[in-house]
């Protein structure tokens, strides 16, 4: 089969806003996924054609490379079982914990998950955060979580805010930086899950998945994926 469902272009689906892995600056998708994405193009001959994801469970986001909608998916996602049945993922360019964001002025004290007994948890639809709060609450650490649509972080932080719920739990580099123009909330808590990170193509293209593999690691080689990842994270990951 092509490389590409168009030739010449590389059609990438990511949700926003994922900052900093997919974000919107200016009316241009940008953000380190889309960068790094830019990056492999350039090394491939291909046009970048990122497009965006709207539907309310992020697990959808895999249903458009099953029915060639777009090459492949990238936005802060992680390797997980479940999804690996139904895309092919590419080696792990990175690798993340969840981060617990709460509400500084009402709960001034939390610093551990023993702190969130009785709270109710803000989770996007089909993001991994997911199995963290599913955690917590048979473990009684929490009292309920609340499921908001994917592109519904924004209601969930005002929800937080407002102490409609207690805390929001999302891969921790995207949630510091969403909270960090919300002087109320800030991330209490690191929950160690090691999540690592990959680009997804439909099963059956194993050859544009190799082919990225191979860029990714000419990119570290060459020192230009350290370079991406400077300019978006403000802390350390792993790879």
């Amino acid at each position: 089969m092509a490389l590409t469902l168009t030739p010449g272009t590389l059609i990438v689906a990511s949700a926003y806003p994922d900052p900093p892995f997919d974000l919107i600056e200016n009316g241009s998708a940008s953000g380190f996924d889309i960068e790094l994405m830019r990056a492999i193009c350039a090394q491939l001959g291909l046009a970048l054609q990122p497009v965006r994801y709207s539907g309310g469970d992020f697990n959808g986001i895999f249903d458009g490379l099953a029915n060639r909608s777009y090459d492949a998916v990238i936005s802060g996602t992680t390797i997980t079982p479940e999804r690996s049945a139904i895309a092919l993922f590419s080696q792990p360019y990175l690798e993340f914990n969840q981060g617990v964001a709460v509400n500084r002025r009402s709960m001034p004290k939390v610093a551990s998950l023993g702190s969130l007994r009785g709270l109710t948890a803000g989770i996007q639809s089909g993001n991994t955060s997911d199995f963290v709060a599913r955690r917590l609450l048979a473990e009684g650490a929490i009292a309920n979580i609340k499921y908001y649509p994917y592109h519904g972080i924004a209601t969930a932080l005002d929800d937080l805010e407002a102490g409609r719920i207690g805390l929001v739990i999302k891969l921790h580099p995207v949630i510091s930086w969403l909270v960090k123009d919300r002087p109320s909330l800030s991330v209490a808590i690191e929950v160690p899950t090691h999540e690592k990170l990959g680009i997804a193509f439909a099963k059956q293209n194993e050859a544009l998945c190799e082919a990225v593999n191979r860029v990714l690691a000419t990119l570290r080689d060459s020192g230009e994926f350290a370079q991406l990842h400077a300019r978006w994270f403000p802390r350390p990951a792993s790879v």
